[in-house]
């Protein structure tokens, strides 16, 4: 059994005395692991850090099998991302995001492609304009589960204007008309999140999409396997709002 992919490095542990087990997020074959020989190696471990782009080929004897890797680095992003408090953070926080709720050996290209993106953004700007991008990424994690978000129209009137909230029992859109009384209990619909174009988010707008995603993402993909949102993930919260002194 055998593959070539494109991936972006997810994580990487060290196994025996010079072995790695890797961690890597495909795009055809979905998040997967596998044994890289000498990863520990002073020439290969550089390019086998989180946030790399690497071509990989994948071997193994049966299909159910760990496997093993060979990796070629195609784009290096780890060393720039480490040097920003801010775009490490991200950095982590997808990484860990895509290991804990996207299931092993399950192919979402459009996640991987969607995540390529983000990770160029988050070397290239600062997070006032990566974070709106991360929260789309989620949404789009969501979607590609199964858990999407349906904001075409009101859940209560069907009217497609002046969405502002999601119900956080249905993930559905809701108007300021239909949402009534009960708004203060339901998450704001960030304007970039509804596809409305205009100005850049401002920080309280990413904040909201933050709580929206990381709220769905929580109560449909990881607790009900057992697991809780990943600290890398709420750190992400507490830059949100550092963004505004760009």
């Amino acid at each position: 059994m055998e593959w070539s992919d494109h991936a972006i490095v997810l994580s990487s542990r060290a196994h025996g005395e010079t072995g790695a087990i890797l961690e890597l997020l495909t795009r055809d074959h979905g998040r997967h692991l596998g044994l890289v020989r000498g990863g520990a190696s002073r020439r290969v471990k550089p390019s086998l850090q989180p946030g790399n782009a690497v071509h990989v080929h994948w071997r193994a004897r049966l299909e159910e099998h760990l496997g093993s890797f060979t990796c070629e680095l195609a784009r290096a992003r780890a060393g720039d991302l480490m040097e920003s408090r801010e775009g490490l953070c991200g950095l982590n926080a997808f990484a860990a995001v895509s290991s804990a709720a996207l299931p092993e050996r399950e192919a979402h290209a459009n996640v991987f492609e969607a995540g390529t993106i983000l990770l160029d953004a988050m070397v290239q700007e600062d997070a006032a304009h990566w974070l709106p991008l991360y929260v789309r990424w989620e949404a789009g994690l969501l979607d590609a589960l199964g858990f999407g978000l349906d904001l075409s129209e009101c859940a209560a009137t069907g009217e497609t204007d002046d969405l502002a909230y999601v119900s956080p029992r249905s993930g559905r859109a809701v108007s300021r008309a239909g949402a009534g009384i009960y708004a203060s209990r339901m998450f704001r619909l960030p304007a970039f999140l509804a596809g409305e174009n205009g100005a850049a988010p401002d920080p309280d707008e990413t904040s909201a999409g933050l709580k929206l995603t990381g709220h769905f993402l929580l109560e449909r993909v990881l607790r009900p396997h057992g697991k809780e949102m990943p600290i890398a993930r709420t750190r992400l919260d507490a830059i949100a709002p550092e963004s505004s002194k760009s």
